[in-house]
């Protein structure tokens, strides 16, 4: 049998298998397939013909301090539109073996005067943890970068978010967050089968952070932002939150709060229970317990309707998946998992390497690209960045509150932890 034969045998498979565990399902899986060319359409041109001028990159790292982030020094090198013009990272060690990778070119201790000695267009500040995203930042939009790609977490708190987006707008300058998923092009392809009724009416948006060593608040801050970033995406801005945080059975207290790793500042709890309001209208829910996941299981979010839900695996190929039929409905037939491609939902993925296009940041970082040229906002903007930083620190402030619910955008721009940490005894 030609492979070609066999995918569309288990295509078929996967047809007959949902129409039996829901009869409409034929006809909003021929809309959905209908309309996946229209909704990838929305994408950028990610194919490049070969540069009649290169792009100048100029990468920000910080050994011991986040590093390279996954792989924001390395992606250039994939791109043949692009080259590295300059290197900065305050530790000399890290520095050199860095440069030894990326092809030897012009480096700097100071980020600073790698911006102003080199001038790229293009500036990665790569380091995970988070702690001088925005100085990194600041400085290459005062530098004149006409585009920035950032690590993930984006910022500490809504003040530097608000600092960085005004700064933004005034330069001009694009910033792409270095959420990867939200460039896969099944997303809109999702969001497109959403709209078509695929899964009926949405009901609420389900997050669970991958639950690790760091469950609770650092989860959604390290690992969360992930699925924050796609939840805002489908869901629309949070309006409110309310939300608990504690440590064991226990809420968190002022003499739970200590500086964080990574960089994240004040941090406490090690499990977090959050719920959100959309402005679409539906409910969002983010949890995390210390050490409760399983490995690939937990990280996701799932769009549950009550004629079956979608759910993406983070940084798991194939990202999305169709499962149909009403999900609190007891059934004794099996109820398959429909893969969505970018060709729409149960149809194989045209794009070849798509995973690796995905996770090095090659999708990504085009779209910068076309943002910067076509004067347009990244798929996950700065903008959309700030939405995240504040749906964190809103599950915080709300738990200062005693659960209370709180408004969004939130009056306090500073973090509520440090200020829990502040208040007297």
């Amino acid at each position: 049998m030609r492979p070609d034969q066999s995918r569309r045998n288990h295509t078929n498979d996967i047809h007959t298998a949902a129409c039996a565990q829901d009869p409409g399902v034929d006809r909003r899986l021929f809309l959905s397939t209908a309309t996946a060319a229209a909704a990838t359409a929305m994408l950028p041109n990610f194919a490049q013909a070969a540069p009649e001028k290169k792009w100048r990159v100029g990468v920000i790292g910080h050994t011991g301090q986040g590093n390279y982030g996954h792989g924001l020094d390395t992606v250039w090198l994939s791109l043949p539109e692009t080259e590295i013009v300059g290197l900065a990272d305050a530790n000399d060690k890290g520095r050199a073996a860095c440069n030894r990778k990326i092809g030897m070119v012009p480096d700097f201790a100071d980020y600073r005067e790698m911006l102003k000695q080199t001038q790229p267009n293009i500036v990665a500040v790569s380091p995970r943890h988070l702690h001088e995203h925005r100085d990194m930042i600041l400085a290459a939009i005062d530098a004149g970068a006409q585009g920035i790609y950032c690590e993930k977490p984006f910022c500490r708190t809504p003040q530097e978010a608000d600092e960085i987006v005004a700064a933004c707008e005034k330069s001009g300058t694009r910033l792409g967050l270095a959420h990867r998923n939200r460039y896969h092009p099944a997303v809109p392809v999702a969001m497109a089968a959403l709209k078509e009724g695929v899964i009926g009416d949405l009901l609420e948006i389900r997050c669970r952070g991958k639950e690790d060593h760091r469950g609770g608040a650092q989860d959604i801050w390290v690992l969360g932002t992930h699925l924050l970033d796609l939840a805002h995406y489908y869901g629309g801005n949070a309006t409110a939150c309310s939300a608990v945080l504690l440590n064991g059975t226990r809420p968190v207290t002022k003499e739970d709060v200590v500086e964080g790793g990574e960089g994240l500042g004040p941090l406490a709890g090690d499990r977090l229970f959050a719920r959100y309001e959309m402005e679409s209208g539906i409910p969002m829910y983010f949890d995390s317990i210390k050490n409760q996941g399983v490995k690939e299981a937990n990280f996701g979010v799932q769009l549950i309707g009550n004629k079956g839900f979608m759910d993406f695996r983070i940084d798991i190929e194939p990202l999305a998946h169709l499962v149909p039929g009403n999900p609190f409905l007891p059934t004794d037939k099996p109820r398959p998992w429909i893969p969505i491609s970018s060709a729409g939902i149960g149809k194989p993925e045209p794009i070849d390497n798509l995973g690796k296009l995905v996770s090095k940041h090659i999708l990504a970082t085009r779209d910068l690209l076309a943002a910067v040229s076509e004067d347009r906002p990244p798929l996950s903007s700065a903008e959309d960045g700030r939405a995240i930083v504040e749906m964190i620190h809103a599950a915080f402030a709300s738990h200062v509150k005693n659960g209370e619910r709180v408004q969004l955008p939130l009056e306090s721009r500073t973090h509520p932890l440090a200020d829990l940490a502040a208040q007297p005894s």
